[in-house]
């Protein structure tokens, strides 16, 4: 509830003024101000999460979203790794939790938001011509980097932190609304242990792993 209040407090307002009006013109309406209302607490649900822990000489990258993977693919990536890299693409579709969590202990090196278009998040080329926001973070042995990119009905995600928090493995860093997706970034030296067409779980569901050994 904590999470509906801060983040759809605006929504909860225009529900509230419908209610009024449905009341006023016509009270058997204010089935659907209610059914909204509903809605709203269940998109803004914010369950509890239990981190697996890591396994002896490995490093593990956990989702740091809820949705369907859409891409497991070696690309270059200009902005942080400055080279190859290893990207997974999370759709979030309306239903799933939008909650948003560090992949990796570490701090917060980066954040930083790009203007762009608002076509649907589901779409190949979205992540690359949508509004967008980077979050890089680089821990005691390794790093990545994750964009929040918006979707065409809400056309915002939210992101609470600054170059220089710190960060703990699985700690919530924002909210993507209404349909979003997710790009992480992890080294080249990282093993994707997921496939397009899987599900994961934020903050839950193992999406890359290093061992000890490959990080020196």
């Amino acid at each position: 509830m904590m999470l509906l209040w801060q983040e759809g407090r605006s929504y909860l307002a225009i529900l509230a003024a419908v209610a009024v009006g449905a009341y006023l013109l016509y009270p058997p309406l204010l089935i659907l101000p209610f059914l909204g209302v509903g809605f709203l607490a269940y998109f803004f649900r914010d369950p509890e999460r239990a981190h697996p822990e890591e396994k002896q000489g490995e490093v593990t990258f956990l989702s740091p979203a809820d949705g369907k993977v859409m891409v497991v693919a070696e690309v270059n990536e200009p902005y942080f790794f400055a080279g190859p890299a290893r990207l997974i693409t999370i759709f979030l579709s309306p239903l799933d939790v939008h909650v948003n969590r560090a992949p990796i202990a570490g701090e917060v090196v980066e954040v930083r938001h790009k203007k762009g278009l608002f076509r649907p998040a589901f779409l190949v080329d979205a992540p690359s011509v949508n509004e967008r926001n980077y979050v890089a973070i680089r821990g005691e042995s390794t790093q990545c980097l994750l964009v929040q990119i918006v979707g065409v009905v809400a056309r915002r995600v939210v992101c609470w932190v600054k170059k220089g928090d710190k960060l703990e493995r699985g700690a919530k860093f924002g909210v993507m609304k209404f349909g979003s997706s997710m790009q992480v970034f992890m080294p080249l030296a990282a093993t994707c242990t997921v496939r397009a067409g899987e599900r994961v779980v934020g903050g839950e569901t193992v999406i890359g792993v290093i061992t000890r050994a490959e990080l020196g």
